[in-house]
């Protein structure tokens, strides 16, 4: 079958790769869709990051070489031993969290951290190919009214709704969302919902005229290019960092009210904070990572709602073209793409 495998940094080769049928506990499906995550970007351009290279990842057996691409979707094509409650033909969401289930976490039932925490397409072989083979545990039964092009959405979104959550955002409370990419785009939608439902107001900042008119579409009251503007002299209740940089960050704790909560999202390495503001202005900084338990909430969001949060996407290409647009179009800038999925099925 054909696939995007990542040898090293800016070497993603689309090639052919053996497949064998799926082991005890696996399923195997048609990838109907893949999206490109900011992640898979940092391990194009300068990686490995997450990607395993030597000792292979202690839940999915895999190094480098390995498949990219963990936010998925497909029909179930073939099922391994043990596996039940689903069948070829279904169609499902990949939840693409890898855990172990003995650990004190996953016993706990918080999976995404896991000790041996990881994903399907960083950790393990991924959906930016024909086929992809999971643990059946990942996978999410798709009603008829959840269409593929919106299940190819839900692993951002996850993470977006995982967030929120963590933040417990209270009735009336303000909230701003510094950085407008997939995430910050959706965790503003998120919010927007809870603010129609409770109060309160949403404000977006990005750099990118586009996306701030992306963010006003999806329930943000006002955007602009920084938060400096939108939060007035008090600053927000919550603050959502969906950049991951150093001055972005610091910006976040800038545009948070005393006694406000900052929730840290981008992905950056050592950041310098002035813990004497910190301390003085009783803010907490919180952080998130993946998701857990959200996936029946999103199905029911837009099987029972009409939600749809297909609008961040910007662009379908064919796995053929995954590196020239998709990895190097995203990485020219933002006025360009948002969020970009790739169709395996699709011949250029």
């Amino acid at each position: 079958m054909r696939a995007a495998v990542w040898h090293g940094a800016g070497d993603v080769r689309v090639e052919d790769v053996p497949v064998g049928p799926p082991g005890p506990g696996e399923v195997t499906i048609e990838v109907a869709y893949c999206g490109i995550c900011g992640s898979d970007l940092h391990e194009y351009a300068d990686g490995p990051h997450a990607v395993p290279v030597g000792d292979p990842h202690p839940e999915s057996g895999v190094a480098a070489p390995l498949v990219l691409g963990h936010e998925f979707c497909g029909t179930v094509s073939e099922t391994g031993d043990g596996v039940t409650g689903l069948v070829p033909g279904d169609r499902v969401a990949v939840e693409p969290h890898y855990r172990c289930g003995r650990c004190p976490r996953c016993l706990a039932g918080e999976y995404n951290i896991c000790r041996h925490f990881g994903f399907a397409g960083l950790m393990g072989h991924g959906g930016l190919a024909e086929r992809a083979t999971v643990p059946a545990y990942m996978l999410h039964r798709l009603p008829e009214e959840v269409s593929l092009e919106q299940a190819a959405v839900f692993e951002p979104a996850a993470v977006a709704l995982h967030a929120v959550r963590r933040a417990a955002i209270r009735p009336g409370e303000s909230v701003a969302v510094l950085g407008l990419g997939p995430i910050g785009l959706l965790v503003t939608r998120f919010a927007a919902r809870n603010a129609a439902r409770h109060g309160g107001r949403v404000v977006a900042a990005d750099r990118s005229a586009a996306r701030r008119e992306l963010a006003l579409r999806l329930g943000a009251s006002a955007t602009g290019p920084d938060l400096a503007g939108l939060v007035g002299d008090e600053g927000a209740d919550v603050t959502f960092e969906a950049v991951g940089s150093p001055d972005t960050l610091r910006a976040s704790l800038a545009a948070t009210r005393r006694g406000g909560r900052v929730m840290f999202l981008g992905l950056t390495g050592a950041v310098t904070l002035d813990a004497f503001a910190l301390v003085n202005d009783e803010q907490t900084i919180m952080t998130s990572v993946g998701y857990r338990d959200v996936y029946p909430e999103l199905i029911r969001m837009v099987a029972e709602e009409g939600e749809d949060l297909s609008a961040v996407v910007t662009s379908v290409i064919p796995l053929e073209h995954v590196v020239r647009d998709g990895f190097e179009a995203l990485l020219r800038g933002p006025e360009q793409e948002v969020k970009v999925l790739v169709r395996p099925g699709e011949r250029p």
